[in-house]
């Protein structure tokens, strides 16, 4: 397994094909929904159609820019083990430690003070676990509302709501929206946006160990594997969107760790990047209008190669891209697509990978996809952030924060 030649990741967020050993009273996870106003049996007929709303016209590049005109220019360093970027609309960035904190970038200067400090309930106990995943209200300059996605001390995800006054958030106004629990310390996923429909999305892996052993990624008994979708405007402390495909809050499904989900700014088009197994690593592509109850194959298929006959039939959604860890990677980072000021990147979807630093672009171009590789040893990524206007940054494993530029 590659974890023997990973060794020195075992301390990373991203461990995709790690071999974590069944407990030894080993049975199918249970998943506990604090405060779900959902009790609908989930439904596998076909789905109907989502509202994953556009929200503009989009005018794309037509061909990759020359990368060496261009770098990644630091913005801050030495932070503890980041693991998201976001931005509330401000011109404040907001950084996650994976110990429990979040910390503001603002005008290129950290603030000393932590913006929301729950250090006392995160596990971070190496691997996957910690603080993972930040989304801001869409009406946060008015309410106040943000939600993390964090792993608790009894190793299980909590997606809760905080509310914050300037330039602080007390730990105290938690509200749990979802406790689900994990049998395995990785493959945790732990991404958060809202989409251009209001709903906020929510990413979850398979639960963890290796291969899938529970078949989480492809039952509708369960939410891990899954993309979530839930309402935290019509309902305290939220609701099911009647047009959720099952009835429940899982949007899409097939997944083994979504390592970063984002919408297009423009298009409302969803991207996902799935952490893999052994030996592929992938990106899924939803057009905005496409229809829910989407089947991502794992762990039926790792990439859109056959990975386990468990007798699971259906149609499946391949990945737009994919490469192999013979190329020397192992775990990739899904990015954004970027809408900022450079008219030439304008469009263009930037991942990467953990081990290798690579940073590969896609343009979509009618049904069609172009993928090059653009950047290559950028060092340790971990994951990559977007601001209100459009504008991309990486995060790298020794604390560095840094935005695509002109050199």
């Amino acid at each position: 397994m590659k974890c023997a030649s990973l060794l020195l990741l075992l301390l990373t967020l991203i461990c995709s094909g790690c071999n974590v050993p069944l407990p030894s009273s080993a049975t199918p996870d249970t998943v506990v929904q604090s405060n779900t106003s959902s009790t609908a049996t989930l439904n596998p007929n076909t789905p109907p159609p989502i509202q994953i709303l556009p929200t503009a016209s989009a005018s794309n590049a037509a061909t990759f820019p020359d990368p060496n005109a261009y770098t990644w220019q630091m913005i801050v360093s030495h932070l503890q083990r980041l693991t998201d970027l976001q931005a509330d609309g401000s011109g404040r960035l907001f950084v996650l430690e994976k110990n429990g904190r979040i910390r503001i970038i603002q005008n290129g200067q950290l603030s000393p003070n932590a913006f929301l400090d729950i250090t006392d309930r995160v596990k971070d106990a190496g691997n996957e676990q910690g603080l993972l995943g930040l989304a801001f209200h869409p009406n946060f300059s008015q309410n106040g509302y943000f939600y993390v996605n964090y792993i608790g001390q009894s190793g299980d995800t909590f997606i809760s709501r905080f509310q914050a006054s300037g330039d602080h958030a007390d730990a105290s106004t938690e509200v749990n929206l979802l406790h689900i629990k994990q049998p395995f310390p990785n493959h945790n996923g732990g991404s958060l946006a809202f989409g251009p429909d209001g709903y906020l999305y929510a990413g979850l892996g398979d639960g963890g160990s290796q291969g899938d052993p529970f078949g989480n990624g492809q039952s509708l008994d369960t939410l891990l594997g899954k993309i979530l979708r839930i309402d935290v405007d019509s309902k305290e402390p939220y609701a099911v969107p009647s047009d959720n495909p099952f009835g429940n809050e899982v949007m899409f499904y097939g997944l083994r760790n979504p390592w970063r989900i984002s919408f297009d700014k423009q298009t409302g088009d969803l991207f996902i990047g799935d952490v893999g197994q052994d030996t592929w690593e992938e990106i899924d592509y939803v057009s905005a209008g496409s229809q829910g109850g989407l089947n991502f194959g794992w762990n039926v298929y790792e990439g859109d190669h056959p990975y386990k006959d468990n007798g699971s039939t259906g149609s499946y959604v391949f990945p737009v891209a994919e490469y192999n860890h013979a190329d020397g990677g192992c775990s990739i980072i899904g990015g954004y697509v970027y809408r900022g000021s450079i008219p030439e990147w304008n469009g263009i979807y930037l991942y990467a990978d953990y081990c290798s630093g690579k940073i590969w672009g896609l343009i979509k171009s009618g049904d069609k996809w172009q993928n090059q590789l653009l950047f290559d040893s950028q060092g340790l990524i971990v994951s990559f952030g977007q601001d209100a206007k459009g504008e991309i940054y990486l995060l790298t494993d020794d604390g560095g924060v840094y935005q695509l530029a002109r050199k």
